[in-house]
């Protein structure tokens, strides 16, 4: 799923460590040559942004689909992961991996798509090492390591956690906590009551200032939820997710990094309710806002705004957001060939219990046969029973023949008695 937040971070983060300067000299230099393709990996688009995230993405969604990935895509990915537990975005075949390029993001999906195959617990534990090691002092995670955090990289990394049996809380730097890393990006009481509990980018740095950001909302919602990826969409709340709890006193303008921050029990409630208004607002669909640019539907922020409800116990709120993201899910997927946005709308529709088998197949032909489908696992589970079935079945209807001769030569005998006395 190529955001433009994360091509932008992967693009800057790429540029810096090349030792390309911004401004005429950049427009000059020729453009990177796009990277081949891989064997094993989803998708056909250049990876060199996005390759770990989408064949993470799509080996979690295509689990939870019941189709066993194929070794090489599952050894893409392992083989992506650098002995220090990270991932970049993207490795070259023989290339060796520099720090400076692996990044929060990666490892996170990668985790939770390891956890979900299932396997590969060193693997999974070399990731959550990574993450404990480059956490920043204040709880949160920024995209590369050294960098101010950020709500998404931060809610990605909490995923991990999750999916990992690793207890938030109990990953800190310096007496900060993973979630109260979160916290710092959460709008609070001091925010106007339209935008308490949505998350910011990040802090402003001049004056701590906190900006609503759709993705942002969205991709820390799951984290304040509790939840990570594949999201199950089990717990069902009868209520509509509760907003903040505030006294009714004159918001101030803007929100200050230094008022009381939303505490771990409320936050999820509380993003869950500033999304659902939004998508509300908006036509059930968030909105990217770009600076010289024309607000634009967000699917991305959708989708995840979708995986964030349904973890919290709130699929109605969720609903309207699914049936439009089905409806322009062809533009957002580009027609099935985007792998990222195809397995990020496969997760979205089985988190809601919606048909996954026209996304599943679409995703499955954009990489390496699996080993199985969900098809043939189940003919092959229930093939011993249906044996079994038949069998109890002839010797059902062979008794019941029996019985119906056995029956049948009564009736005779007896009317035969009964014509001999007439």
């Amino acid at each position: 799923m190529l955001t433009a937040a994360r091509l932008g971070a992967a693009a800057l983060s790429a540029a810096l460590l090349t030792g390309l300067a911004a401004g005429p000299a950049l427009a000059d230099s020729p453009a990177p040559t796009p990277a081949a393709v891989p064997d094993g990996l989803y998708g056909k688009s250049d990876p060199t942004y996005d390759g770990v995230w989408r064949q993470s993405l799509a080996l979690t969604a295509l689990t939870a689909a019941k189709v066993t990935p194929a070794d090489s895509a599952v050894g893409w990915l392992t083989g992506q992961q650098c002995e220090d537990g990270g991932w970049p975005s993207y490795r070259a075949a023989g290339a060796a991996c520099d720090p400076k390029t692996e990044d929060s993001n990666a490892t996170a999906v990668a985790v939770q798509a390891l956890v979900a195959l299932g396997g590969h617990q060193e693997a999974v534990d070399k990731g959550v090492g990574w993450l404990k090691a480059n956490q920043n002092a204040d709880g949160s995670w920024a995209y590369n390591p050294g960098s101010p955090g950020d709500a998404d990289s931060t809610g990605l990394a909490v995923n991990a956690l999750f999916a990992a049996k690793t207890d938030p809380a109990g990953v800190a730097k310096a007496g900060r906590s993973a979630f109260d890393g979160l916290a710092l990006f959460q709008l609070g009481c001091a925010a106007p009551a339209d935008q308490r509990g949505a998350f910011a980018y990040q802090t402003d740095p001049a004056g701590g200032a906190l900006t609503p950001n759709a993705l942002a909302s969205a991709q820390a919602a799951l984290a304040a939820s509790g939840g990570h990826l594949p999201v199950a969409g089990t717990v069902h709340a009868d209520a509509a997710p509760k907003a903040l709890a505030c006294a009714d006193a004159p918001a101030a303008q803007g929100s200050s990094a230094s008022s009381a921050p939303v505490s771990h029990a409320e936050s999820g409630e509380a993003v869950g309710a500033y999304l659902a208004a939004q998508l509300a607002a908006g036509g059930d669909h968030l909105t990217l806002t770009t600076p010289g640019a024309a607000p634009t539907p967000d699917y991305t922020a959708t989708a995840w705004a979708a995986l964030a409800l349904s973890q919290s116990g709130h699929p109605q709120q969720a609903a309207g957001a699914v049936d439009w993201l089905g409806k322009e899910g062809a533009t957002w997927t580009k027609g099935g060939t985007d792998a990222g946005a195809t397995a990020t709308l496969l997760l979205v529709a089985q988190a809601t219990h919606r048909d996954t088998a026209a996304l599943t197949g679409q995703l499955t032909a954009l990489g390496p046969a699996p080993k199985a489908t969900g098809a043939s696992a189940t003919a092959t589970a229930t093939a011993p029973a249906k044996k079994k079935d038949s069998g109890i079945g002839q010797y059902w209807l062979i008794g019941v023949g029996l019985l119906i001769g056995v029956g049948g030569g009564l009736l005779l005998s007896l009317q035969r008695k009964r014509n001999t006395h007439l």
